[in-house]
C-alpha cells in the first residue's frame, strides 16, 4: 500500500487542521494506520492510531481530547482533526500502516509510511 497524507500548513494557537492520509495504492483493507510526528531535534512520536477492521482507536495523552482519528471506507482515507492546537503540536505529521504489530504506538512495528506533512503552531 502506498499512502499520501496531506492537511498540513500554518495556523494560530486555538485551531484547527484536518489532515488526510489517503492510500494512493490499495487499501487500508485489515491495516492498522497510525499518525506520528517529528518535531525539530526530537524523535518521531506516536500521536493516535485506528484499525481499518474494528475502528477502535488509541491516542498519545498529550493530544487525547483534542485530536480525533477516523477512516472513510469508501475513499481508503484516514483523517486527523486537530483542534486546539498548540505551538507544541508543531511536526512533520506522518501517516503509517501495519498488519502485525506487538505495539501499536511503536514506529518500528509501521511497514508502509507516507512523506509527511508539516504542521506549524504559530503561537
Amino acid at each position: 500500500v502506498q499512502l499520501q497524507a496531506s492537511g498540513g500548513g500554518l495556523v494560530q494557537a486555538g485551531g484547527s487542521l484536518r489532515l488526510s492520509c489517503a492510500a494512493s495504492v490499495g487499501t487500508f483493507s485489515t491495516f492498522t494506520v497510525g499518525w506520528f510526528r517529528q518535531a525539530p531535534g526530537k524523535e518521531r512520536e506516536f500521536v493516535a492510531v485506528i484499525n481499518w477492521t474494528t475502528i477502535r482507536t488509541y491516542y498519545a495523552d498529550s493530544v487525547k481530547g483534542r485530536f480525533t482519528i477516523s477512516s472513510n471506507n469508501a475513499k481508503s482515507t484516514v483523517y486527523l482533526q486537530m483542534n486546539s492546537l498548540k505551538p507544541e503540536d508543531t511536526a512533520i505529521y506522518y501517516c503509517a500502516a501495519t498488519k502485525y504489530y506487538t505495539r501499536e504506538d511503536y514506529a518500528n512495528e509501521y511497514h508502509y509510511w507516507g512523506q509527511g506533512t508539516l504542521v506549524t503552531v504559530s503561537s
